[in-house]
């Protein structure tokens, strides 16, 4: 019924698992002939499990996605850990990172360039975005506590407060670690990465797994604004950033390591690092219109007559509105 008055799209993007069902039933309402591509973002932990629901799980996406034909995911760890060797999806992958959004290709209002606080003043780390380790924010706790205030954390986001006994009880009883609330995203990134000089972009929530494969949306925000991304070492995170010698990798998740790698920070080390990052392409950090039409024209290749009825700026412009062929 939902789809009754919707015109017969030049293509479906199924948005994970289960909306890769509703995509195969709405090419089939649309006449079974719309090319789908499966974008999958993360690998959720229920399928990597080595039991009959992870194998009926990978089954059912194998299944559900064997018409597919191209893969949406956002690192290559996930190609080469999950889809290559588990999933069963043969389509071609895309990679298609978490970069920041900049759709008018003008630099976002409020950037500020990268500065070490005077002295007196702590150095702060920013933890933004989806709040939801438990081991990073007792980590944190632990090192902002050891530092006797000379560093501080501050947090920003949405808590997944499932995951914690009592998030906002924890952080108002810390001393060194404030929450700042939700963000609007991207208008208020240049202000709250502004106000940081560190990057918290480890995450423990899946270890091992989806933690250990993904690249953050925080990682690419944080570089953007020229500040030091923390990532944990075999992650990766961390492999990204030793190909471009920037960034920190913390060896062991515990505070002493996090106090070695961070007690000795100097006005020369921090501005060194931030020159580091500045010197990379913005495109490393930033998906700006060319880079979307770009990707409409790639998807356009996978229609039957796109290369004649598709003009990527003009999908691109439907798109804002909700009006495109992309479904």
């Amino acid at each position: 019924s939902r789809l009754g008055q919707v015109r017969k799209p030049d293509l479906i993007i199924a948005r994970n698992l289960e909306m890769l069902a509703v995509a195969q039933r709405a090419v089939t309402l649309f006449g079974g002939d719309v090319p789908m591509v499966y974008e999958c973002l993360d690998i959720h932990r229920l399928m990597l499990r080595k039991d009959l629901v992870g194998r009926s799980l990978r089954a059912a996406e194998a299944r559900l996605g064997r018409d597919a034909r191209s893969l949406i995911t956002s690192s290559p760890a996930f190609i080469e850990h999950y889809f290559r060797p588990l999933s069963g999806i043969e389509a071609p992958p895309m990679l298609l990172e978490n970069k920041v959004l900049e759709i008018d290709g003008s630099t976002l209002p409020g950037d500020a360039p990268a500065r070490y606080p005077p002295p007196g003043v702590p150095w702060k780390i920013g933890w933004f975005g989806a709040l939801r380790c438990r081991k990073s924010l007792s980590l944190l706790a632990d090192f902002s506590r050891r530092m006797e205030g000379r560093f501080e954390v501050i947090l920003r986001g949405r808590p997944a407060y499932s995951e914690f006994k009592d998030f906002d009880g924890f952080v108002q009883n810390e001393p060194f670690m404030r929450f700042g609330g939700a963000y609007r995203n991207p208008e208020d990134l240049a202000r709250i990465y502004g106000d940081v000089h560190f990057t918290w972009a480890i995450d423990f929530f899946e270890e091992g797994q989806n933690s250990s494969w993904l690249l953050p949306n925080r990682l690419y925000e944080g570089c953007r604004q020229a500040r030091i991304p923390i990532a944990m070492k075999g992650t990766e995170t961390a492999r990204f950033l030793a190909v471009r010698g920037i960034g920190l990798v913390l060896d062991d998740a515990d505070a002493d390591s996090l106090a070695a790698l961070l007690g000795s920070m100097t006005p020369d080390l921090f501005a060194e690092a931030a020159d580091r990052i500045g010197r990379c392409h913005p495109a490393t950090w930033v998906f700006d219109r060319s880079d979307c039409e770009t990707l409409v024209r790639r998807l356009a290749t996978l229609t039957h007559d796109a290369p004649q009825t598709i003009n990527p700026s003009a999908a691109l412009a439907e798109a804002r509105h909700n009006e495109s062929g992309l479904l």
